[in-house]
């Protein structure tokens, strides 16, 4: 629960909930669930419109979601909803590797019995999910359980970034049930290492399935990238069939189906 904040001199401020954060959401929703696809340009009048506020708050969670990578916003050209590509793919995961290596390192002699039962809840819950939005979150609770006791919250804040930025990667392994058992169990080895106190073999284990899941997602991406690449005379066929269409999407706005309502106050008040 949000606390009061009390400033200087007595003046105390109740906790609002930011118009920005919610229209974050909103769009980064909407981009999990495939309504707003990779390349999909994002008007900041259009998004101020759909959810009634001013430009303001747009600007602040276009920056927001672009520092999780999520959007891509380019001078002149404005934003766009970020491509998957198969080199951050990777590059994310191989980061991770190293961080979540150091942090199972530094934590590991500092679990407790209500630590390590923390953490298998957390395993537990994410092997009997079947909803992929919920599981990234079981998913990324467990990893953070691990590294928690380690007492370090900039290493922390690090990793947590990382977690969000490689959440849409996540959920394309995510597609295929028997690459879910897999990380399932490798889990499982992960947290008995961890029980046993045995830092070594923890930090092994975690540096493995994080770099096997980046080169999962590369080898993947690679391979879809290579698919839809057509030869020279057919992307010439496809340039010229479509202008009218290409011409559509430079005007394109967030579509109807982005929850706006509930997401965002509809007035135009000052944003918080």
């Amino acid at each position: 629960m949000a606390r009061t904040q009390v400033l200087p001199g007595g003046v105390a401020l109740q906790p609002r909930t930011s118009t920005s954060r919610l229209i974050a959401e909103a769009l980064r929703a909407a981009i999990i669930e495939g309504v707003l696809l990779p390349g999909t340009p994002l008007r900041q009048d259009a998004v101020a419109q759909r959810f009634s506020v001013s430009a303001i708050p747009v600007r602040e969670a276009l920056r927001q979601l672009e520092s999780e990578g999520w959007v891509r916003c380019e001078t002149h050209k404005g934003a766009t909803v970020s491509p998957l590509l198969a080199d951050e793919a990777r590059e994310i995961y191989e980061i991770r590797a190293s961080l979540e290596s150091l942090a199972i390192g530094l934590a590991i002699e500092h679990h407790t019995a209500a630590t390590l039962q923390a953490a298998q809840d957390c395993l537990q819950q994410a092997r009997a999910e079947s909803d992929e939005t919920l599981y990234v979150k079981h998913n990324e609770a467990f990893h953070l359980s691990l590294y928690q006791p380690a007492g370090r919250p900039r290493l922390m804040e690090l990793i947590d970034t990382l977690h969000r930025r490689g959440e849409r990667y996540l959920r394309l392994k995510l597609d295929r049930p028997s690459h879910k058992a897999e990380s399932d169990n490798e889990h499982a080895a992960l947290l008995a290492a961890v029980q046993r106190g045995e830092r070594e073999l923890a930090q092994r284990l975690v540096s493995e399935h994080l770099l096997k899941t980046g080169t999962l997602l590369h080898h993947f991406l690679s391979q879809k990238q290579a698919a839809q690449t057509p030869s020279k005379t057919g992307r010439a066929k496809r340039r010229t069939v479509s202008k009218p269409a290409d011409a559509a999407a430079a005007g394109a706005v967030v579509p109807a189906k982005v929850p706006a309502a509930r997401t965002a106050p509809r007035s135009r008040a000052r944003p918080t």
